[in-house]
């Protein structure tokens, strides 16, 4: 039944145009927004970024203190919300973690999320939207968006755990 369904990620970093009209729209939203060298920085940095990542991931990917554009890690966490209320990220929660998304204006995808690694791979499902649309209906519900991730753990995380144990059994 899902032969046909497409599984990778959906989205690519935003280009050079998409970036400058990120720009220009967080200037008239929020003049704060990029009033200095350092969120600047951080916007071309998101800007790059695929798939959901955390204020840490983030952070771990800027240059350390003393380098050139260096971050505070107070001016992550108030430009990433920045970035939120402008509609540059989505914002969304994952076994209490705060997980950011560029907003992509896609109706919608879905995630599996490798419990082991901690990376996403997004997916999209025209079964899982037809069985959304099936619920709803019954229900009498109007939907506006959904959001699936399925925990699990990936194939290359699996292959490590079957390899490690075999090195044990060997002993």
């Amino acid at each position: 039944a899902f032969e046909n369904e497409f599984v990778g990620m959906t989205r690519n970093p935003i280009t050079l145009a998409e970036l400058e009209a990120v720009r220009r729209r967080l200037k008239e939203e929020l003049p704060a927004a990029l009033t200095g060298n350092q969120r600047e920085f951080l916007l071309e940095v998101v800007s790059k970024q695929v798939g959901p990542f955390d204020a840490d991931q983030l952070i771990e990917r800027l240059p350390i203190r003393g380098k050139d554009n260096h971050v505070s890690r107070p001016t992550v966490y108030r430009t990433l919300n920045e970035f939120v209320d402008a509609g540059l990220l989505r914002k969304f929660e994952l076994n209490g973690r705060s997980l950011y998304q560029q907003e992509s204006g896609e109706e919608y995808h879905d995630h599996m999320y490798c419990v082991e690694c901690k990376q996403f791979m997004a997916f999209e499902s025209q079964t899982l939207v037809e069985l959304r649309n099936q619920v709803a209906a019954k229900h009498q519900f109007q939907v506006q968006s959904h959001r699936l991730i399925v925990n699990g753990i990936c194939n290359d995380c699996r292959l490590l755990k079957r390899r490690k144990r075999r090195r044990v059994d060997l002993i």
